[in-house]
């Protein structure tokens, strides 16, 4: 049977099994092998990854032709007006590629993620961003360019899944509904069998994380 994972990744992981230079990875927190993430967060960013065996997950949640959402809590640097939200919202253009238009909010209020001391600026206020698409650091270079740096970056949801109680670090198994609610909204055929992904060599060796 595939399997399908939700992961509050932290911050400072690489959203990989392995590294060269011996950084943190998916490795230290996932004991389980050949699954793979469907999509990634850069280093800095923290928040919702999903994991799978299933090819079809794994490709549908990464491409833009489904329109799957993805939402995001961004902390940045300074308050931007309502000039610089309907830009965000409108798309920006990004290496002469206008971005796909986002839902974009102002959170009234920090969300339930723990605190984690950011640059010294004042104010930094959160925005809920909503994409349908995944550009390589996207909203980092959205926010720039209208002149408010990401300070924070933390995924909340994929689609019908959502973070949760989730603690960094933790992570657990999509309960039958959640994999039907998000079949759905990938227009999988659950009755299909899944075609498994071809395994890799070997089985990945788990790093074992220095005492503190």
């Amino acid at each position: 049977m595939p399997r399908y994972i939700l992961f509050h990744k932290p911050y400072g992981v690489l959203t990989q099994f392995t590294d060269k230079e011996g950084r943190p990875t998916l490795a230290d927190y996932i004991p389980i092998p050949d699954v793979y993430p469907a999509g990634r967060l850069d280093m800095n960013s923290e928040g919702l990854l999903l994991l799978t065996d299933d090819p079809r997950v794994l490709h549908r949640v990464t491409d833009p032709r489904w329109k799957l959402p993805k939402v995001y809590w961004v902390q940045v640097e300074g308050i931007p007006d309502e000039d610089a939200l309907e830009q965000l919202r409108d798309g920006i253009v990004l290496k002469g590629k206008k971005t796909a238009p986002a839902e974009v909010i102002r959170l009234p209020e920090p969300p339930p993620v723990q605190p984690r001391p950011v640059r010294p600026y004042h104010p930094t206020p959160w925005l809920q961003i909503t994409l349908r698409e995944g550009r390589k650091r996207q909203i980092r270079r959205m926010t720039a360019a209208v002149g408010h740096p990401t300070l924070r970056l933390v995924r909340a949801a994929i689609g019908p899944l959502t973070l949760g109680t989730l603690r960094p670090g933790e992570w657990r198994d999509l309960t039958p509904e959640e994999v039907r609610a998000l079949f759905h909204a990938l227009n999988i055929d659950p009755r299909r069998p899944v075609q498994p992904r071809p395994r890799t060599k070997g089985r990945r060796k788990r790093r074992r994380r220095p005492r503190q």
